[in-house]
């Protein structure tokens, strides 16, 4: 089961949290495991878990690349800074739905992280990747209207 995880994500670190992660579910759920289909059940639940971490991944490195798309490299003078600013929370606060404006505030303002955001409002993280680039694309026609 390790050999086929770190196949699909080459990281020892994660191949051996997804073995754990599924023994533990076992453990857990009060599963009857047949003892003739044990090993293709535990080798299909660690192929599953794999592509699950993976598109995870994918997911967090898109909205990371649409985020650094979003910023400005360059200097601009102190009073120029503040407009902006100024602009930025005018558009946070006309962010609709709100869950998108408490997204952005949590994980920018605070360094609340994606995990904790997502168990706070009860969904998963994916619902927060795409919730969070949502309210990017808001935010980014407010500023373009200014």
């Amino acid at each position: 089961m390790y050999r086929l995880a770190t196949i699909y994500l080459h990281d020892d670190v994660e191949s051996k949290d997804v073995v754990h992660d599924i023994f533990a579910q076992i453990l857990d759920g009060n599963r009857a495991i047949r003892e003739e289909t044990a090993e293709s059940y535990l080798l299909s639940s660690v192929r599953n878990r794999c592509l699950n971490v993976i598109r995870s991944r994918q997911i967090q490195e898109r909205v990371q690349h649409l985020y650094l798309l979003d910023v400005e490299t360059t200097i601009m003078p102190s009073e120029h800074f503040d407009e902006e600013l100024k602009v930025l929370y005018n558009g946070i606060d006309k962010l609709d739905p709100p869950i998108y404006r408490d997204i952005i505030m949590q994980h920018f303002s605070y360094g609340t992280t994606f995990k904790d955001i997502a168990r706070r409002f009860g969904v998963s993280e994916t619902t927060i990747y795409k919730h969070l680039r949502r309210a990017l694309c808001q935010l980014r026609t407010h500023l373009k209207k200014q």
